[in-house]
């Protein structure tokens, strides 16, 4: 029995790592959501579904292959999908971006100091990279410790604002059914669930291989894929009680305001703890595929990847981001469709190349 609850207790853990890597700033402030479902109405439930399905299948699957294969970083994993040269390619291209992405979360923690605690903008950067230093000296146990805390009450803010909105609501909170829909919402959560999954490789891949068990890998997947289906369900709710929603670059800030503004510092704690939980989570798989050609100590490569990340945050790196983010977008779903692939299909395409 002491066994199996360690075994679920593991999963559970590799479950909340997976949600606070593939949950960052856009779904604090839920432009993502809208983006990609809220907008779409009742539609936008069912993309949500389909993405929550995706999340736990296709989570697990790239964890159990990356045991399979004793993948040390996402650079293997990506290798044994597409082969060494193309692989070689979207690894580059999965480097740019997830330094990119930790430089936009360091400016996203430096501005949440500057809007909510009137603080200069220097503050927030430079505090943040001493905690994601301190959180690296412990490695996996560092990065378990800080998903356990965020994640937990992610949840419970998603839930008591859904709630809130469910009991007061005297009209259809999840909004009707188009005739002029189109097929964009069942297009959305596949682009939507390829690109959070191909950022957090990352995280996922090192992670599986620390900790080395098969079964619990699995259910950490399902764990993680189902919370995440389920903070998508509850932040669409909230954000489908707002009038005019897709004009709200913050729209969840719109809907706590009017809604429980008491929990406004909450709040705040929830969109450092994502914006922290991503930043630690991207040099994390950052530093475990540099390790494998710079042999430096760990500490030191940690301290680089933020130094380079500090330095790319001061020149407002979002354009540049904004200029990969396509071309990582269809990379991305090339991950995704190899990944639907059966695994005896993948093993031999591997063999032959």
């Amino acid at each position: 029995m002491r066994h199996l609850k360690g075994k679920w207790g593991s999963a559970f853990q590799v479950g909340a790592v997976y949600v606070g890597t593939v949950v960052g700033a856009g779904f604090a402030t839920g432009r993502e959501i809208v983006e990609f479902f809220t907008q779409h109405g009742l539609y936008g439930l069912f993309g949500i579904i389909i993405s929550g399905f995706l999340f736990m299948w296709i989570g697990a699957k790239m964890m159990i292959i990356s045991q399979r294969i004793g993948a040390n970083s996402y650079k293997e994993f990506i290798e044994y999908l597409f082969g060494k040269k193309i692989g070689t390619i979207v690894n580059t291209l999965m480097l740019l971006v997830l330094l990119g992405v930790t430089s936009v979360m360091l400016s996203g923690a430096g501005a949440v100091f500057h809007e909510q605690l009137g603080l200069p903008n220097m503050v927030g950067i430079i505090i943040t990279i001493f905690l994601t230093i301190g959180v690296m000296v412990f490695g996996v146990k560092g990065l378990f410790g800080v998903n356990l805390f965020v994640v937990p009450i992610m949840v419970l803010f998603s839930l008591i604002l859904a709630s809130k909105v469910l009991l007061d609501a005297d009209y259809p909170v999840l909004g009707t059914f188009s005739s002029n829909e189109g097929w964009q919402w069942l297009i959305s959560p596949f682009i939507y669930s390829a690109f959070n999954l191909a950022m957090s490789l990352a995280v996922l891949v090192p992670l599986a291989k620390e900790v080395n068990d098969e079964a619990v890998v699995k259910w950490g997947g399902i764990i993680g894929g189902a919370v995440l289906c389920l903070i998508l369900i509850t932040s669409h709710i909230s954000l489908s009680s707002l009038p005019n929603v897709e004009l709200y670059e913050i729209p969840m800030a719109e809907v706590m305001r009017s809604l429980l503004y008491s929990f406004h510092w909450l709040y705040v704690i929830v969109i450092y703890g994502e914006i922290f939980t991503s930043v630690i989570g991207d040099v994390f798989g950052l530093q475990r595929q540099l390790e494998t050609t710079i042999k430096v100590p760990k500490l030191v490569l940690v301290t680089g990847i933020l130094g380079v990340s500090f330095l790319i945050s001061l020149f407002g790196y979002s354009s540049l981001i904004s200029l990969l983010y396509p071309i990582f977008g269809y990379m991305s779903l090339a991950i995704l469709i190899l990944l639907l692939i059966p695994d005896g299909l993948i093993r031999n395409q591997h063999k032959g190349r």
